[in-house]
């Protein structure tokens, strides 16, 4: 039923995201529906909740493709990337939170949610910004709120994405080139601390992030299972 929920809305609009339409896309009886969802908003708060369990899924598979430990730049472009209508999945995850935050601006029990899920979801990025700045992976003169606000930025692209502004790619292209300009600052960053402190004492440690490991290839994801 929330499968159907989404095609409903991504073929559709949230317009037409009814029990009764749910129910004819699913191919059951109205009354079926409504044996599990008494009112419109119950379901779509379901069809919400799937669509977040479904994308922690594949992000917990695309982390554990990633070394071990994990390198936290590469958790984070796995993140960011499900947040991104980049292949089927996402997009139809995409335009189905895109409505339900629509909705719930008018609705008070959906904003309650809608914003728990998206505050829950930011405090996990920001712990992982946080660890890597604890591991030496990012200076730590950075503030741990706004690298994870300038992330999730990039956010911003989906609309472009889904309007046909920019490609797919042309989106992915700018996530990794926004890694490359922060790894080269800090490379720029370390050497330049590096020369200063064989001029004038003792090295000091600098900053990592010129030795990280290159970035994987983006890979190749799954047809649409939601």
């Amino acid at each position: 039923m929330a499968r159907a929920l989404w095609r409903v809305v991504e073929q559709r609009g949230i317009a037409h995201a009814s029990v009764r339409e749910v129910a004819q896309e699913a191919g059951i009886s109205h009354g079926a529906v409504q044996h599990y969802f008494a009112t419109r908003e119950e379901m779509l708060v379901f069809a919400m909740d799937f669509a977040s369990e479904q994308t922690s899924l594949r992000v917990a598979e695309g982390v554990g493709e990633l070394g071990n430990p994990p390198h936290p730049r590469d958790m984070l472009r796995v993140m960011l990337t499900e947040m991104l209508p980049l292949h089927p999945d996402a997009r139809a995850t995409s335009r189905m939170s895109a409505a339900y935050v629509l909705e719930a601006l008018h609705n008070a029990n959906i904003h309650t949610h809608a914003r728990d899920g998206l505050t829950h979801g930011r405090d996990l990025i920001e712990q992982i910004v946080r660890q890597a700045i604890t591991d030496g992976h990012i200076s730590p003169d950075r503030d741990p709120a706004t690298e994870t606000n300038l992330l999730l930025t990039l956010t911003g692209l989906t609309p472009l994405i889904e309007l046909s502004v920019i490609e797919p790619q042309e989106a992915a292209g700018g996530a990794h080139l926004h890694h490359r300009c922060q790894s080269s600052s800090s490379a720029s960053a370390s050497a330049s601390a590096s020369a200063s402190a064989s001029a004038s004492g003792p090295r000091s440690s600098g900053l990592r992030a010129s030795k990280l490991p290159p970035r994987p290839s983006p890979r190749a994801r799954r047809s649409p299972g939601r």
